[in-house]
């Protein structure tokens, strides 16, 4: 459930996350938006193939790298903006 009161939020976008349509607030970090909509498991790990999500939400721990726009970057790192392709890193690069 996201919070309402008294937060000041960027405009409602669409963005998509292995192909399926997400919307988040412009602003917010990919990885907050996909948490919200309910997405917690952004790829597998290249060992155990286990599920990975977020972690440590500051870009230092690597785990929600995600590739978006043809870049592999930390999807708490990236700001949501209008119309984004977002993939997990277990797909092959876009």
């Amino acid at each position: 459930m996201r919070i309402t009161k008294g937060v000041a939020r960027g405009e409602p976008v669409s963005f998509t996350f292995n192909g399926v349509s997400y919307t988040g607030y412009a602003g917010e970090s990919v990885a907050c938006a996909l948490f919200a909509s309910g997405m917690a498991h952004l790829r597998d790990s290249p060992r155990s193939h286990q599920p990975r999500g977020m972690f440590c939400l500051m870009g230092s721990c690597q785990e929600c790298l995600v590739w978006v726009n043809g870049r592999k970057v930390p999807a708490c790192q990236q700001p949501l903006v209008a119309s984004l392709q977002v993939s997990s890193i277990s797909n092959e690069a876009p």
